[in-house]
């Protein structure tokens, strides 16, 4: 997708002075990976899980931040002052306003790129003809020119960019790297060279933050890549899962790594999941989740072996789902209805996870001045949303509700063979 170099923005009004002064040495850091529409949905109550049960640590105030992906999205955000229930109530609860983010605004087709590709298919369908009619070269050789005619990408990410850059307009907020407390990189891959390209770093902070965001989140077949400065950029996990070298090498005492993606185990059954037998029946949209999910863990998992080995002053606490939670596995990040019962769903779950991992947990982050809130993690009463008031809905809300979670069922029930 081509776009004009971004202009540098103005000086944040509630920063007059110059870039302001950042800590040579980070302490606390947090690494969140990518994961579409649902990583960001997990991740945000993962942290608000983490919000209400550890004291000591604000999240608005770590010293470096890393994103890649929808990861992006979450951390940039808390880098400008969001808390992590503000980033639930923009981009999960269903209220309008100055915040509110809709994925669904995801779904607009990449009509420009169609075009543009079109405009090339009588050009090459032409040179195709010629090399295989005149020149005598094999058919299927000659023909496979027209795959340059094929969109990059499905879905027009321009709308990542221009939400995001107006969340971020707003006053006390800044869309500039160079304008933030603390350090945020974000993390895309360079097209041509394969390199990661960490957005936020010196050399690389020019580029407003939407932007990288855009540019971090642009997967492959799905998005086109995004142009910045003549370079071609695309989603950052295809480098790493989380990049949490980039924290690490600058001496994090303390990371705290989100992954929102686990490879599912089909055949167990965990506490409050539903057994699913085999997901070859829900078809190749779940062959390939399980796919992606596994070729990313494993990765990751080699990325954790490698940092406790190479920082071993450094204490890193990875937290991720349950991979027998078929909840998120079959989730439909689509639905409003659905997106909240996530939301809700992650923040239980990872508060159960501190409770189980409170032994191991409990000397990491006292190292680090973090305690865990014993009676907030066992208190039954804690929770992130609340279902609306029935006499706050309509009667064609009610039932506009009712119906789409009605067919929700009706589609997604048969396709996994529960």
């Amino acid at each position: 997708m081509k776009t004009p170099r971004e202009a540098h923005p103005a000086p944040h009004p509630r920063n007059a002075r110059s870039r302001p002064v950042k800590p040579e040495r980070p302490r606390i850091a947090l690494a969140l990976a990518g994961g579409g529409p649902l990583g960001a949905i997990y991740e945000i109550g993962a942290l608000c899980a983490l919000a209400d049960s550890l004291e000591g640590l604000d999240l608005n105030h770590c010293d470096h931040y890393i994103g890649v992906s929808a990861g992006g999205f979450i951390v940039a955000g808390l880098a400008n002052g969001m808390t992590p229930r503000q980033l639930c109530e923009a981009f999960i609860e269903d209220r309008q306003g100055a915040d509110h983010f809709d994925p669904a605004w995801l779904l607009k087709p990449a009509w420009a790129e169609f075009g543009s590709r079109l405009q090339r298919l009588p050009g090459l369908l032409g040179s195709a003809l010629w090399a295989w009619g005149v020149q005598g070269k094999d058919f299927t050789n000659a023909f496979e020119r027209l795959g340059a005619a094929l969109p990059t990408g499905l879905l027009d990410n321009e709308g990542i960019h221009q939400q995001i850059e107006r969340l971020f307009s707003q006053p006390g907020r800044t869309n500039d790297f160079r304008r933030l407390r603390a350090r945020l990189t974000l993390v895309a891959t360079q097209l041509d060279t394969g390199e990661a390209a960490p957005f936020g770093k010196a050399g690389w902070d020019h580029v407003p933050i939407s932007r990288a965001i855009q540019a971090s989140a642009a997967l492959p077949g799905l998005f086109p890549p995004v142009e910045i400065d003549g370079q071609h950029y695309v989603d950052g996990a295809l480098k790493k899962t989380l990049h949490a070298t980039v924290a690490l090498d600058e001496g994090a005492g303390l990371l705290l790594c989100l992954n929102p993606l686990v490879p599912f185990r089909a055949h167990a059954v965990g506490e409050q999941t539903d057994h699913i037998p085999s997901l070859v029946e829900g078809g190749f949209p779940a062959v390939m989740s399980q796919t992606f999910r596994s070729m990313i863990h494993s990765r990751l998992e080699l990325g954790m072996k490698n940092y406790e080995r190479l920082y071993p002053g450094s204490d890193i606490v990875l937290i991720e789902p349950d991979q027998r939670d078929a909840k998120l596995f079959t989730a439909n990040t689509f639905s409003y209805r659905q997106r909240r019962e996530i939301a809700e769903h992650a923040y239980q779950q990872t508060r159960k996870m501190l409770r189980e991992r409170q032994v191991e947990l409990t000397p990491k982050l006292a190292r680090h001045g973090v305690t865990l809130n014993t009676a907030a993690l066992t208190n039954a009463d804690l929770h992130l949303v609340k279902e609306p008031s029935v006499p706050a809905q309509t009667a064609m809300g009610r039932q506009l509700h009712a119906t789409l979670d009605d067919l929700q069922r009706q589609l997604g029930t048969p396709a996994l063979g529960r």
